[in-house]
């Protein structure tokens, strides 16, 4: 029988009821959930597309494929990015979830991902029936060549940005045992403190995408969660192979979503505009965390601040919830994430300054 861990969420709950309980209500910093509005041009290429009588293409349209490419080269540094190893996803999670059966792991194999990580890296272990390991030392793994290892810069949770140089040499290792390397890069365009980089990068890869995909999302970056857009990318053969398997179990995002996200990609002005929403409510908020006695770690991207007051982190939470702020419990992520709380910045401008307010 499949055994998956307690949906995590659901222990906050108690703690977001009491903070609600605020005179002036929640300001809920918990989800990095985005608030702000769908670009316009977005919503009107979903809705000039709603006509869509037939079936959709799993491998997304030529032009989707085009644009991400564009997008990759433009905006990532990929200079060898291929419009053939490019395929929209119903959302990075779902990939996430399922990416190791999709890649034929399974048990007796090992899913390495980070010692504080998102939570599904785990689950899609689960699911496959494979081996976790969470560990940020691929050296203690000894001899042993994993089915898949997960790298996640920027990360979720902390904030903390891998140099290109630690990122080849994962890299490196990972192709002297035919390991594949997955990079999670949903926050790649939020650096504040450091310039994330792409695995496929040419500093990262030595020119060659062999045994790496790259993932991405919308979610973030243009205001889309609610269209579960995403694309995962990279070596051309493993693309293949989750084209195929794909195609089998219709995993296929829909035409009207394939649509705006051509023009989610192809526009910048729109991320630059989010980027400077995004960089006031950081600044406003780790200004109050600090003033209140909060040390902040990492935090260098992403949309969180890695955030403790060297307590266990559900007694932060119980402080938080009486001044009526939600932020998300550090050991959702991992054990060694006991004494940090996660803090996002995707409030919107009034809750954030409530949140200022109550702070300092």
């Amino acid at each position: 029988m499949l055994t998956l861990p307690d949906f995590p969420w659901d222990r906050l709950q108690p703690y977001k009821e009491r903070a609600a309980a605020h005179p002036d209500g929640i300001v809920d910093l918990s989800i990095g959930t985005p608030v702000d509005p769908t670009p316009e041009p977005v919503r009107a290429a979903l809705a000039a597309a709603a006509d869509a009588p037939g079936y959709p293409a799993t491998y997304g349209t030529p032009a989707l494929r085009e644009s991400v490419a564009g997008w990759l080269r433009r905006r990532a540094g990929v200079t060898g990015a291929d419009p053939a190893a490019v395929l929209p996803v119903i959302g990075t999670k779902e990939l996430v979830a399922w990416l190791p059966t999709l890649l034929g792991a399974g048990p007796g194999d090992k899913v390495v991902f980070p010692e504080l990580a998102y939570p599904t890296y785990d689950v899609g272990a689960r699911l496959a029936g494979a081996d976790s390991v969470a560990t940020d030392g691929l050296l203690s793994l000894g001899p042993a060549a994993p089915k898949l290892v997960w790298v996640n810069s920027p990360s979720n949770p902390t904030g903390r940005v891998l140099p290109a140089e630690h990122l080849r040499k994962v890299v490196a290792w990972a192709r002297e045992r035919g390991t594949v390397v997955v990079s999670d890069e949903c926050y790649l365009e939020f650096g504040w403190d450091e310039q994330p980089v792409s695995i496929l990068h040419p500093d990262v890869c030595e020119g060659s995408h062999e045994g790496l995909l790259a993932v991405n999302s919308l979610s973030k970056r243009s205001n889309l969660a609610g269209y579960r857009a995403g694309i995962v990318t990279g070596d051309p053969s493993l693309v293949a192979r989750l084209l195929e398997v794909r195609k089998h179990a219709g995993m296929i995002v829909p035409a009207p979503v394939q649509a705006a996200m051509i023009t989610a990609f192809d526009d910048d002005a729109h991320v630059d505009e989010q980027r400077a929403r995004y960089a006031r409510r950081r600044a406003a908020l780790r200004a109050a965390f600090e003033a209140h006695g909060f040390r902040i770690d990492h935090s260098e991207a992403s949309l969180y601040l890695w955030a403790t007051r060297d307590e266990p982190c559900w007694s932060t939470l119980d402080h938080l919830a009486d001044l009526g702020i939600s932020a998300a419990p550090g050991d959702f992520y991992g054990p060694t994430g006991s004494h940090h709380i996660r803090i996002a910045f995707t409030a919107t401008d009034d809750r954030v300054e409530a949140a200022v307010t109550r702070l300092t």
